[in-house]
């Protein structure tokens, strides 16, 4: 194998793929990446066996050939050439090396055969259909936040991701939550996705789509299986595993009966949180809330750190109410809102709030309270 790449292109690819790359691995090939040079350009794939990615990049081909390489060293070496440089791989099939050269740099890989590389997964997938690229890119990236870490309750370490009937049609949603906040993201659902199972897509998966999504001007195609899922653009092709277990019934725990009203400053709110939690305890991270008419204070109370107040003007004028949160879950949900402001829907201080943003509720975030 014979060929040479521009560096910022080979970086970028090398980037995305080493993300899938595990910093462990008790298989040493899933530490390499796959290379399979074509006509005019070179597939570049990794996988860790539940996630796997490839990505097509132009090359100049001089000899057609696979082999992998070791990720990490890899990524590194190019990260560390000058800008605008050429690399050039020179595979060695007699020493099972491969030779790098670029500008005045020259060094040398173990290489493993292409043949111990894991094969790619054969699906028979149920559903297929196309997205925008910034639609696709919103709905996972104002839900993942709430996604859990709690291995224990490993069904909540995801997005779910299913088609739901509301009374103005079928939407496409993505939900997460972590048993204290949850996020409800939704669009139109595309014609071909009505009849897709409902699937969780694993956290690792989550961050990789958001990346895949970030090209506006890119249309995404979108496989689900009960067991797998695919994401692929023109050069790009993102498969994972789902998560196995049954995602919770969220509809128990959105508010329906909230009639409180708050509006706020979304930046203002965000920020001022930011602030005044900056003393709050590392452990509780609590903020009160006192709300009365036309007007929040934030307040946190933390002994061993300090003390912090700030006052707001919102748009409340039903009975005052205090009522405490964690901090970092409110600054989560208040910088996710797009629009200019903030809607907050309460009850009481013990029950779950609702917010969206202004009188778009295709994206609904729900927090529970805590004592402060």
């Amino acid at each position: 194998m014979k060929l040479s790449i521009e560096r910022g292109i080979l970086l970028r690819a090398l980037s995305s793929a080493q993300a899938i790359v595990e910093s462990r691995n008790v298989i040493p090939i899933l530490s390499n990446l796959l290379f399979t040079a074509n006509d005019d350009s070179v597939t570049i794939r990794t996988t860790d066996l539940q996630l796997d990615f490839t990505e097509v990049i132009p090359a100049e081909v001089k000899q057609k050939g696979s082999t992998t390489m070791p990720a990490t060293m890899l990524s590194d070496i190019v990260r560390k050439l000058p800008d605008g440089g050429v690399v050039s791989f020179n595979a060695d099939p007699k020493d099972g090396r491969m030779a790098i050269h670029c500008g005045r740099s020259d060094f040398s890989l173990p290489t493993f055969p292409d043949a111990d590389f894991p094969d790619a997964q054969k699906v028979e997938y149920s559903a297929n259909f196309s997205i925008s690229a910034p639609i696709l890119n919103r709905l996972f990236v104002k839900s993942r936040f709430a996604m859990s870490t709690e291995e224990t309750r490993y069904y909540l370490n995801g997005v779910c991701m299913h088609i739901a009937e509301t009374e103005t049609g079928h939407v496409l949603r993505c939900i997460a939550t972590d048993g204290h906040r949850l996020a409800l993201v939704e669009t139109e659902a595309p014609a071909d996705a009505i009849d897709m199972p409902k699937v969780i897509i694993p956290r690792k998966a989550v961050h990789e789509i958001v990346r895949l999504s970030e090209d506006d001007d890119t249309t995404v195609a979108v496989s689900i299986s009960d067991t797998v899922v695919r994401f692929a653009t023109s050069s790009i092709t993102l498969t994972s595993r789902t998560v196995e277990g049954v995602f919770p019934d969220y509809t128990k725990v959105i508010p329906d009966n909230n009639t409180r009203k708050l509006e706020v400053d979304a930046k203002d709110f965000a920020r001022a949180i930011d602030r005044v939690s900056t003393v709050s305890s590392e452990k509780t991270r609590a903020v009160k809330l006192q709300i009365d008419q036309d007007q929040m204070v934030m307040s946190v109370n933390a002994p061993e750190s300090g003390i912090g107040e700030e006052a707001l003007a919102v748009a409340y004028s039903d009975e005052p109410m205090t009522i405490g949160f964690n901090a970092r879950f409110l600054f989560d949900i208040a910088s996710q809102v797009d629009k200019a402001n903030a809607t907050v829907m309460l009850n009481t201080p013990d029950d779950p709030t609702l917010i969206h943003e202004g009188d778009d509720q295709s994206a609904i975030y729900v927090v529970m309270p805590m004592r402060v």
